[in-house]
């Protein structure tokens, strides 16, 4: 071996001692700097002709691990995606305060039905019912205050999802711009490991905001991919589309999130999202609000529906002048059609005798008032000409019985045989006496079947939007109203393959209930929601998604609408507590000041078994308003109890990935130290061999 070759080899021990120990040099420096990956300079020997020529640095890389990586990421996207469902869930469930506390919301109901309790047991007393009307009152502002709030954390969540998009850009800008600057680098066999340093840490960012699967470029960088395999950077960079909705009801169709492939091709992000910040964030706006929002609705629903069915049994004393009922949604004759049973309308004077009095006696298709006969069609003339002292009217879905001169007008069905459609007595199913008012349709079991008329004019239509698991778009489908006018023409084309719904369910009327039910196929079935309804009823004036409930965010919309009657929270006294009593003799009062059982029967409400429709996650069923109310608080709590151990249980496993893959990319100063040393010695020997050739060739010079 000449001397120049040994100068060669110490002098490249030289130049790869100088190399490590720098790296050792830039690990200890960044020992305690957040998501620093550890360098790690490849050592290789170098051979010429076979015999060995020295050493040199073949690259510099971090000390990555590829399962490692992998899990970490994995695990900060499912952290992220229960965090975020945690945080906003927990804001919806203290809406709603504590549910064993005096109080929550759901111990209000309870103690609207305790006021009526206390006002039977006095029900002259104008404290009590001034009580009674007050908690009424405070219960639905409360639910519409929760109603608000759960929009407002939808608003939020999609605010959220707006910014973490734009965020999502702007990293996956950042990474494809390192990728440039690594193969640059990796071509010219610098150093890359900085500009690969920093984009480990944009990676583990972008992995927050959704799951991502990295591998490694040949040419130096990376590729990335969401799970489902949508490209995200590595030839070129993916560009995240979405618009925000701005002010959200229970009713907003939100936007597509759409995401464009470095190659120009455009999907739905969602289809390609399993977790992440962004999942979570839709998980929470599209499914876990709006079954809190629904099912709230439904309870409200009720516990209206049992305070008016209640009260339009009873009367006020003295008797109201006059009974305006609700908007029933469908004409007067078909919502006549289909009732049983017997019911009495009388006209009441001031001291409380009946001055007259109209028996109604409902038999399949026909009907009698006071024995002469009647049809749905001339029900308002025999009525009008068989109730002396007062008239009866209909206008725009609305029931009207007006007593004239100073008497009033009470009703009461037949104790042995009530009147009765579709669960309802007569006054209940027109709203005639209503305690609780609301400004759309809160009940759909309404008692229509496919020979009766829907009311909608021919041409005006409804858009659905269908919706798959993962929340992405599947269609819209705009269906138009059919020339036919029974419900069972407007059920055919609702259901046509070609020009309506076919495709993805069946709408029927529930055997149950008799509400109109979407039924969806497949398994998991697709979601259907209303992007916008055009049609209007004739003569109510309410739409078709409002007449039937269609889609959760009409009937989570119930929550907002109902309110104490006016007059009454004007004039307590208006408060029906009292009953008419068909039975007293010619002359005696029919209604007393003192009488209680109405107010018994508002107290008892609370308890009476109900038929709750399927909402939210909840199957619905028969179910009294009260227990219902348990088992809502029940449910809100146990999924914030669950939300926050997924949260936890992800939040320890990202804490354990990540700690193993710290302790592997990690510095260690011990180990830095021993490496250090090493390196150090290494140096020395080279600057020793060196020296040694230096000493020969001075005795070579000296033999000449």
């Amino acid at each position: 071996m000449s001397l120049g070759s040994i100068l060669n080899i110490a002098n490249s021990g030289l130049q790869t001692a100088q190399t490590q120990l720098r790296v050792v040099s830039d690990n200890v420096a960044n020992v305690n700097t957040p998501g620093y990956v550890r360098k790690v300079a490849e050592q290789v020997a170098l051979t010429n002709e076979g015999l060995g020529s020295g050493v040199e640095v073949a690259r510099i890389r971090l000390a990555t691990d590829s399962f490692l990586q992998a899990a970490s990421l994995n695990a900060s996207s499912e952290a992220s995606r229960q965090g975020v469902r945690y945080d906003l869930y927990d804001r919806i469930q203290a809406l709603f305060g504590d549910p064993g506390g005096g109080n929550g919301f759901f111990s209000q109901v309870d103690g609207v039905f305790s006021a009526f309790a206390g006002a039977a047991e006095d029900p002259v007393s104008s404290p009590r019912r001034q009580e009674a009307l007050f908690r009424v009152q405070a219960l639905f502002d409360e639910s519409m205050r929760i109603s608000g709030q759960i929009q407002a954390a939808r608003e939020d969540a999609d605010g959220r999802i707006q910014s973490a998009i734009e965020k999502a850009n702007g990293l996956l800008a950042q990474i494809e711009g390192l990728n440039v600057e690594i193969a640059r680098s990796t071509a010219t066999s610098g150093d890359a490991s900085g500009a690969e340093t920093a984009q480990a840490a944009l990676i583990g960012q972008l992995s927050e905001l959704m799951d991502i699967r990295v591998s490694q470029r040949s040419v130096g960088g990376v590729s990335i991919r969401t799970g489902g395999g949508v490209l995200l950077a590595g030839d070129g960079h993916a560009t995240l589309d979405y618009n925000r909705a701005g002010t959200v009801t229970s009713e907003t169709s939100f936007n597509e999130i759409w995401v464009t492939e470095p190659r120009g091709q455009k999907r739905p992000l969602l289809d390609s999202l399993t977790t992440g910040e962004i999942k979570g964030l839709v998980e929470l706006r599209d499914v876990d609000a709006p079954q809190a929002a629904e099912r709230l609705a439904e309870l409200m629903a009720h516990v209206a529906d049992e305070l008016n069915r209640a009260h339009n049994a009873n009367s006020a004393v003295p008797a109201p002048t006059v009974l305006t009922g609700k908007n029933v949604g469908q004409s007067l004759e078909s919502a006549l059609t289909g009732f049983t049973g017997t019911t009495n309308i009388a006209v009441v004077g001031n001291t409380g005798v009946i001055q007259s009095r109209a028996q109604i006696v409902f038999s399949g298709g026909t009907m009698t008032i006071n024995g002469a006969a009647a049809t749905p069609a001339t029900f308002l003339s025999v009525l009008n000409a068989q109730l002396p002292g007062a008239t009866a009217s209909f206008a725009n879905g609305v029931l009207k019985i007006e007593a004239t001169g100073s008497n009033g007008v009470a009703i009461a069905d037949d104790a042995a045989t009530p009147s009765n459609k579709a669960g309802r007595g007569f006054s209940h199913y027109f709203g005639l006496n209503d305690l609780v008012a609301s400004d759309r349709p809160g009940n759909y079991d309404i008692g229509l079947t496919p020979s009766s008329p829907h009311g909608f004019t021919a041409g005006e239509t409804v858009t659905f939007r269908f919706t798959g698991e993962t929340g992405a778009r599947l269609r819209d489908l705009e269906v138009a109203v059919p020339a036919g006018g029974a419900v069972g023409d407007l059920l055919t084309a609702l259901n046509d393959p070609a020009t309506g719904v076919g495709r993805f369910g069946t709408f029927a009327f529930d055997t149950a209930t008799s509400v109109l039910k979407f039924t969806g196929y497949g398994s998991p079935p697709p979601k259907l929601s209303v992007l916008e309804d055009r049609t209007t009823q004739v003569p109510s004036g309410v739409s078709m998604t409002e007449m039937f409930g269609i889609g959760g965010g009409v009937r989570a919309s119930r929550a907002d609408g109902f309110a104490l009657r006016p007059d009454i929270r004007s004039a307590p006294s208006k408060l029906a507590l009292a009953q008419l009593n068909l039975s007293a003799a010619s002359g005696s009062p029919a209604l007393s000041s003192g009488d209680g059982r109405g107010a018994s029967l508002l107290a008892d409400a609370g308890q009476r078994s109900a038929t709750f429709l399927a909402s939210g996650d909840s199957s619905g069923g028969s179910i009294s308003v009260s227990r219902y109310a348990s088992e809502l608080a029940g449910d809100i709590g146990g999924k914030a109890a669950v939300a926050k151990s997924r949260r936890d249980s992800a939040s320890a496993l990202f804490t354990e990935a990540k700690g193993r893959q710290t302790a592997h990319e990690g510095v260690n100063l011990d180990e830095e130290l021993v490496l250090m040393t090493t390196y150090q010695q290494a140096f020395n020997a080279s600057a020793r061999l060196i020296q040694a050739a230096r000493d020969m060739y001075d005795v070579l010079l000296g033999m000449v």
